[in-house]
């Protein structure tokens, strides 16, 4: 038996000694609020109420230490080839690294390509808000359309509306990822093409989705513009200058990045810079910093003082050992309520794997199912499940101390609405509590017992608490970097590469062998009786 196996059936003993007990047990131990908690300057990660114990964190810090998670990040830093299916290093830590962190990548020192690409995207991202990079006609931009999909969309767009409250005087800033063509006919409604300035960010320049929309962007921009001058209204986030060229944007207007940065990881690179458009260079490298913090924390601190480890860890026991399918990810910020689907893709396509490195099927789960809204929506909702549903779905809270609105009242609402729901979760109510609470309104003995089974909350469901200061660009890019390498750690426990996404390609490719099918008169003899029959009726519905 291999070290690792030993650990995963002591951590299996450790859930067969744990299951039956109730986190009301737990913490009337008087010992819960000691070790249960990590901090990084005013960022506390506090899992008290996860249904561990002091043995079985010790059981999964040695998980970590067995499965190579040190010398990991080791690598990960040093510049490995982590990504071995593609052969690609995994550096997006050194998109906000400083020159003083001597990353290097192939050979090469990191800084002398990411610092030179990154001076060019921010001052024209406040050239851009000054109205000195302007359209042909000289009139200051408005607006931006960000146009892009996966990696090149989720991160911008959560991160805009993250910190509208940082836009200052910056343009309106609007995405476009949905081939339907229904989602930019309603980004353009309203909007004036001649102070609209488009962003095309695909790597590439082939995305079908992305240059599809891209194309429609530009025949809008030429309803009220001259071909030529069209074109001074494009910028573009690539590293193909052949097909930048011949779609018509000028070579001074394209900003790359580098294969050893993926799509999901990519918003430190010039794939942000619409949230440099939004917010301004300097709210940008404050981003960055935050970023880099907890970079820094996650290469130096220690496994059980690790905040991504312990958040790592805390999912590989909710996963693998409680069997929880799946994570309720809960900013208590409206601001954040694009920050759940960030991270579900972040997670579910990093880690969202069945066979390891090697090509073995994966002996447990992997990714979970990540999703979320803010609260306090989310408890008009679905917490109706979370509470007295039949499935165990832990809960990640994301709360500030601070309000992020002129209306600071109604933060000592919102935090007391989160702080209770992680109590509900955790302790319940039990029967005898509900018959005493309704006994005490006066209700008839009779009429409690049909009610009692009903109001009861069983509890002991597991959740964790992110608590920081302030929804700052600090803290949000500290906070990014937090799920960033949580999803690296479970991707080495697992033993699965994190950095492809082979998942992503079939359906592509199979849909461009079906487009033409869908014209009248198309052979259809050739295809499988559930698609052929789909297209059948597809075109029955359109005639």
């Amino acid at each position: 038996m291999t070290q690792q196996s030993k650990i995963w059936n002591d951590l299996k003993s450790d859930w067969a000694r744990l299951s039956d007990q109730h986190l009301r047990d737990l913490f009337d131990t008087g010992t819960r609020d000691v070790g249960y908690t990590a901090a990084l300057d005013d960022l506390t990660l506090d899992f008290s109420c996860e249904r561990i114990d002091t043995l079985a964190l010790e059981n999964l810090i040695a998980l970590a230490r067995a499965s190579g998670l040190e010398d990991a990040i080791a690598a990960m830093f040093n510049g490995d080839h982590l990504n071995t299916t593609e052969d690609r290093a995994v550096m997006h830590v050194g998109l906000r690294a400083i020159a003083e962190d001597a990353l290097m990548v192939d050979g090469g020192a990191v800084a002398d390509l990411v610092d030179p690409e990154k001076a060019r995207f921010l001052e024209f991202a406040d050239a851009v808000r000054s109205g000195q990079v302007s359209n042909a006609a000289g009139k200051k931009f408005t607006d931006v359309i960000n146009i892009g999909i996966g990696g090149s969309d989720l991160g911008p767009v959560m991160a805009v509306r993250a910190l509208s409250e940082f836009r200052g005087d910056g343009p309106n800033v609007h995405f476009v990822s949905n081939v339907d063509g229904a989602h930019l006919s309603d980004v353009i409604t309203g909007l004036n093409p001649d102070t609209t300035l488009i962003l095309v960010a695909s790597k590439t320049f082939t995305t079908i989705e992305t240059i599809t929309n891209a194309r429609a962007a530009k025949r809008w921009l030429q309803t009220n513009l001259s071909a030529k001058d069209a074109d001074q209204n494009l910028a573009a986030l690539s590293t193909n200058l052949k097909a930048t060229a011949d779609f018509g944007i000028p070579a001074a207007r394209v900003f790359g990045f580098w294969d050893w940065v993926g799509g999901r990881y990519s918003m430190c690179s010039s794939i942000g810079l619409s949230i440099a458009l939004s917010v301004g260079a300097d709210n940008f490298n404050e981003m960055l910093r935050g970023f880099r913090a907890m970079d820094v924390h996650f290469k130096t601190a220690p496994l059980a003082q690790n905040l991504p480890v312990l958040l790592g860890l805390i999912g590989i026991w909710r996963r693998n050992i409680m069997a929880c399918a799946t994570v309720a990810l809960l900013p208590y910020d409206q601001r954040l309520e694009f920050f759940p689907a960030y991270v579900q893709q972040m997670d579910m396509e990093s880690n969202g794997k069945r066979v390891t490195k090697g090509g073995q099927d994966v002996p447990h789960g992997t990714a979970p199912v990540i999703w979320g809204t803010p609260g306090t929506n989310s408890q008009h909702s679905y917490f109706q499940m979370l509470h007295q549903g039949t499935d165990i779905i832990p809960v990640d809270f994301i709360l500030s101390a601070q309000s992020n609105s002129d209306l600071t009242d109604q933060h000592a609402l919102l935090t007391a609405n989160c702080l209770a729901q992680s109590q509900a979760l955790a302790f319940g109510k039990t029967s005898a509590e509900v018959r005493a609470e309704l006994l005490a309104k006066g209700m008839e003995p009779a009429q409690v017992e049909d009610l009692v089974a009903h109001r009861t909350f069983p509890g002991n469901r597991p959740s964790t608490t992110i608590l920081q200061r302030a929804a700052t660009p600090y803290a949000l890019g500290r906070l990014i970097a937090l799920y960033e390498h949580k999803v690296f750690t479970q991707g080495v426990i697992w033993g699965v590469n994190s950095f492809d996404q082979w998942g992503v390609e079939l359906g592509k490719v199979l849909a461009l062998e079906v487009q033409p099918l869908l014209e009248d008169g198309a052979d259809l003899s050739g295809l499988r009786a559930s698609t052929r029959g789909a297209i059948e009726r597809i075109n029955s519905l359109k005639a």
